[in-house]
């Protein structure tokens, strides 16, 4: 009996194994790849890949250069030619040889220099991968930016002093080098300069040799397990260390989905057996799909020999143990016991039928436990004890704090569905909510919660829920069940005051007096944000696109997520720098001495904005004037004020009204904090440029409102100065940060 088991699993096993060769070599007959080159020089060349008429599909050919030893391939992606480095068909990505922005001799004349170059994978099959690769900046105080896909445009900052302090190998930080994440687009541009003027500065590297190490700066996308920061970098003036550094691009076939392309088989690509199509296709690619071998396959399912199983008993360690035999099956193996008792049989078939009817029931008390166990856990993780107490503390002093589960987030955001997003940016994104009360809520998924500051992320959450201003976005509550908060904020239906600006459709429709009157809202908001909230708060991110405009276009600041409270005996703090570019107080940007009148700088950019139209930064004005501030008060200055507002803004009626709020503008972007004005000042200033003579403030008794109109009589004429001088509060020195670990940028 034991023999003709042994002889028969013998035969099955040698059956399998001829099956397999036999569809081997039918395939292999129709392979297209037979006759052409199968290499060039060390890298091996795959199908679609191929050197030769008929060797390759469209779009991946290859031409081998023998001139250089050994030779090389190079694959044509638009109008140039790209070193290959490595191909992989069992992952469908290639490694290329990509360009790198450099910039020598940062200053030439006086005049920063800047580098700019477009990579264009439009009209390939390519794509840049999402996870593999990073924009490196290098250079001592560069400014690098990418912009990816046309839609999203990020950077970052690599900086130095004169010891080069932080500069480490293999550290890409933010000193020296900085690196950050891409996504999968086919599209990127990348433009790289200096901050400063560096002409006068020398960094030492060894006792031996000094190097001008500001003259050189290199921004490239490359594959981060091919490029290893050295402080020595820093030290060239040559890129080919860099040029050595390679890109990883995904391909996809066509623009079709999987379903459509399947029924047309002359032109579907995944040819033989045993082969899966998988969809490909986000953002700013279209639908398209790529091939993969199944499980248990191996091989190129680009060719008409397919996929090959994988013979698992060939392994070098028997995969089955024991006194059992592996017997190989397609795309799999069995191992096959060589005795089988009664008492075996009868546990081998009650035993999986048992845990067959038990499994389900098992299966979901474990996954509930399991939710509920880390639920709880998220929950005291995120300070959910401490909010608490906090509510139970300030019981009864204004509307409570909610705290909202996630069933009724989900159940409010379809599951958080695509189509409820109504916004997102550099701190998290924000869906639209229906409430079971029929409320409508926006909900705030942010990207990351600093877990050694889960007690002031609390402490702000029931401060900002105390808050009761008619020009201040209320939060609602928040969620602690998952890994990072959720914020509960209600609903802004008519979006920010930054679309309505920029927007030609929308911005014709903002009269003059709709500008003033949103202004004057928004400054009364911050105002009170300084002086009357229980605990005074600086905004810290104040802009256009954070100003958000009800159904009656009533203004209501929003996104608390940089905020920071202010001890009410501290006139500053020092904090880790973050804002917008653009929007940013240049003097916190120096000192990292945060006060309110940050805040007042960013709102002087803000009022640009409403008088000219124009954009925060923009690379369509000159370089010395791509800030809007900077062009703004150089207009001023020149006596040009109405030619650069918003056409049709001015009129006979409101030329002396346009110029007193230019005037407030310059003298809230003054770059030396004590000599701007106080928001307070800012909301009498812009009431009494509309002739307003009532008390503008939502929530302020008549002796508050006595003291604010004592302290606005007594600064009256105090200063009337229109214009500054850009440099007139600070040398021209190169800025510096101290105290600061990173500077957050988010481009608007």
């Amino acid at each position: 009996m034991f023999v003709s088991q042994h002889l028969l699993l013998r035969f099955e096993t040698w059956s399998i194994v001829l099956a397999s060769v036999l569809s081997w070599a039918a395939a292999e007959a129709g392979n297209p790849t037979l006759s052409c080159q199968r290499s060039c020089g060390d890298i091996r060349i795959d199908y679609p890949f191929g050197i030769g008429e008929g060797c390759f599909k469209q779009g991946f050919e290859i031409t081998c250069n023998n001139s250089y030893g050994p030779p090389k391939p190079f694959l044509q992606i638009g109008d140039d030619r790209h070193e290959v480095v490595d191909i992989s068909v069992a992952h469908n990505q290639v490694r290329v040889r990509i360009t790198v922005v450099s910039t020598k001799g940062f200053y030439q004349n006086g005049t920063a220099v800047t580098s700019d170059a477009t990579i264009d994978l439009t009209d390939t099959p390519f794509v840049f991968n999402s996870t593999a690769n990073k924009f490196t900046l290098t250079g001592c105080n560069s400014f690098g930016s990418i912009a990816l896909g046309g839609n999203i445009q990020t950077g970052c900052l690599s900086l130095c002093d004169d010891n080069l302090t932080g500069v480490a190998d293999g550290s890409c930080s933010g000193r020296g080098c900085c690196q950050i994440s891409i996504y999968g687009v086919k599209i990127i541009v990348i433009a790289i300069q200096s901050l400063y003027n560096h002409s006068m500065t020398m960094y030492v590297f060894n006792e031996s040799h000094v190097s001008n190490s500001h003259d050189c700066g290199y921004g490239f996308v490359a594959d981060q397990e091919s490029y290893t920061f050295e402080v020595s970098d820093l030290d060239r003036c040559s890129s080919s260390k860099m040029e050595n550094a390679s890109v990883v691009l995904d391909w996809v076939i066509g623009n079709e989905t999987c379903e459509v392309a399947g029924k047309s088989r002359d032109s579907y690509a995944c040819k033989g057996l045993n082969n899966d199509c998988v969809g490909y296709g986000s953002g700013s690619i279209g639908p398209s799909y790529r091939c993969s071998c199944k499980q248990g396959y191996e091989g190129n399912p680009y060719l008409s020999s397919g996929c090959r199983d994988i013979n698992e008993c060939m392994a070098p360690h028997n995969p089955c143990q024991g006194k059992t035999t592996c017997v190989n099956l397609p795309g799999s193996y069995h191992c096959k016991a060589s005795k089988f008792p009664t008492w075996q049989l009868g546990l081998a078939i009650g035993g999986p039928l048992f845990l067959l009817l038990l499994a389900p029931s098992l299966y979901i008390c474990m996954k509930r436990r399991k939710l509920m166990n880390l639920k709880q856990k998220f929950f005291q993780q995120n300070g959910g004890l401490l909010l608490q107490q906090q509510i139970a503390f300030h019981k009864g002093s204004g509307q409570p704090t909610k705290i909202f589960t996630t069933q009724e987030l989900a159940k409010a955001t379809d599951n958080y569905a695509e189509s409820r997003v109504i916004g997102q940016g550099g701190n998290g994104t924000v869906y639209r909510g229906n409430l079971c009360d029929g409320r409508v809520i926006a909900v705030k998924k942010s990207k990351t919660v600093d877990k050694n500051h889960i007690e002031e992320f609390i402490n702000e959450v029931v401060v900002l829920t105390q808050i009761n201003h008619r020009n201040v976005v209320k939060l609602l509550g928040c969620c602690l069940e998952t890994e990072v908060p959720l914020l509960v904020y209600e609903y802004v239906p008519n979006g920010s005051l930054h679309y309505h600006i920029q927007n030609p459709d929308m911005a014709c429709l903002l009269s003059w007096d709709d500008r003033v009157r949103i202004a004057i809202e928004t400054a009364n908001a911050l105002a009170y944000l300084h002086s009357a909230a229980v605990t005074p708060i600086i905004h810290r991110d104040v802009k256009s696109s954070n100003i958000l405009l009800d159904d009656k276009y009533t203004a209501k600041v929003s996104d608390f997520g940089t905020s920071r409270l202010f001890p009410t005996d501290q006139t500053q703090i020092t904090t880790l720098v973050k804002g917008t570019l653009g929007y940013l107080d240049p003097e916190y940007f120096q000192t990292s001495q945060l006060t309110e009148k940050s805040d007042v700088y960013s709102f002087g950019v803000v009022l640009a904005e409403l008088l000219t139209g124009q954009l925060s930064v923009s690379f369509a004005r000159p370089e010395d004037q791509r800030n809007l501030s900077a062009y703004f008060i150089l207009a001023m200055q020149r006596d040009c004020l109405f030619e650069i507002l918003v056409p049709g803004l001015a009129n006979d009626g409101n030329k002396e009204q346009l110029k007193a709020v230019a005037d407030l503008a310059m003298r809230c972007l003054r770059l030396k904090g004590e000599r701007r004005p106080t928001m307070k000042e800012v909301v009498f200033e812009l009431a009494g440029s509309r002739g307003i003579h009532k008390h503008p403030w939502d929530h302020v008794n008549h002796d508050e409102a006595q003291c604010l109109l004592d302290e606005q009589s007594e600064l009256h004429g105090a200063e009337s100065s229109s214009t500054v001088s850009l440099y007139s509060d600070m040398s021209t020195r190169p800025l510096s940060i101290h105290n600061s670990e990173t500077f957050s940028i988010e481009f608007p």
